[in-house]
């Protein structure tokens, strides 16, 4: 069974406008105008506005040197392969060269008529206009991401506080069943999501930015943190009392993963807990102070991992502002 997808639907009955609008006007070769439709439905606004007017300039471009040399040399093939050697150069130079393509079919037509006429410019120029208009009114609906973006979040922070258990676990036990699926599955996670968030950037005009794209960054810059944490984790053989400590921090910070901002309150809690360990006694053996070394390093990794947290305040901010909007609209 297969899906049709909003953006097929979008293309097909751009088309089909802009063939019916071409023949309503009488126009010649009017099924270009849904070629034109098909090519410019882009998967955002702004692609579908990029290639829009790469496509209209370059349409403009090749009628002009279709005057230029058709009528200069002669209607012949030699002339079109003339043409396309200056065409193409000129249209990469204006880095329009998505509308290579379309612009061949209107160089074409005007070879195919034998002759270049304000009429057929005229012609042309109306195909150009409904095929790219018509695109450009049925990409403007794009449907919300936020539902997938929030649902990408959710995951993203559950995968965190699996992570972090795990790590708890080998603190308090020194071994682990753990098979590590999560971080495969947060590493493909984070790079759809930030991809999505991207999109809807590129589907709003006025939109420069989207506060779930920092978001998804903040939280891969985390999980590099994370990686570099579990070989720093599993290097720890020894069972020391700092473990157990720290151990029981990491748990409750992976009960507090949320987009909320609570990593000053757990730096604070770390900087405590090393001046603790700073006025404990000496390490006795080698391997107690081996695993109190990974342990310092560890804790180290974790303060980069809340700094990153504690620097960020983009979800927050959207989410009073939600809040408002609500508010707004109940009075």
């Amino acid at each position: 069974m297969f899906k049709i997808g909003y953006r097929t639907i979008k293309t097909a009955s751009g088309a089909a406008i802009s063939i019916a609008l071409a023949q309503l006007l009488d126009l010649d070769f009017y099924t270009s105008a849904g070629i034109l439709t098909i090519l410019c439905v882009q998967v955002t606004k702004k692609k579908s506005l990029r290639s829009s007017i790469d496509r209209f300039v370059a349409c403009l471009v090749g009628m002009f040197f279709s005057l230029l040399i058709f009528e200069l040399i002669g209607y012949h093939a030699l002339s079109v392969c003339l043409l396309l050697l200056f065409f193409i150069p000129t249209i990469v130079k204006l880095k329009a060269t998505e509308g290579i393509a379309s612009s061949t079919v209107i160089i074409l037509h005007i070879f195919a008529t034998g002759h270049f006429t304000m009429q057929l410019f005229w012609n042309e120029l109306q195909i150009i206009i409904i095929g790219i208009g018509v695109a450009l009114l049925v990409n403007l609906y794009m449907p919300s991401v936020d539902k997938y973006l929030h649902q990408y979040q959710v995951e993203l922070e559950d995968n965190f506080a699996r992570i972090l258990k795990e790590m708890v676990n080998y603190l308090r036990n020194n071994e682990s069943t753990w098979d590590g699926k999560e971080i495969t599955y947060t590493e493909e996670l984070i790079q759809k999501a930030k991809t999505l968030a991207f999109r809807d950037v590129e589907n709003h005009f006025t939109r420069l930015e989207n506060n779930y794209y920092h978001y998804f960054k903040m939280r891969e810059k985390q999980f590099e943190i994370l990686e570099r944490m579990l070989p720093i984790l599993t290097s720890i053989t020894h069972s020391v009392e700092q473990g157990g400590i720290i151990a029981d921090f990491i748990e409750e910070i992976s009960n507090s993963v949320h987009p909320g901002n609570t990593a000053i309150e757990f730096l604070d809690k770390l900087n405590k807990m090393r001046t603790m360990f700073q006025a404990m006694e000496l390490p006795l053996t080698r391997e107690e102070f081996e695993a109190r070394a990974a342990l310092l390093q560890f804790l180290k990794e974790m303060e980069h991992y809340l700094m990153i947290k504690q620097s960020f305040m983009g979800l927050k901010k959207e989410t009073k502002q939600k809040k408002l909007t609500v508010q707004k609209r109940m009075r």
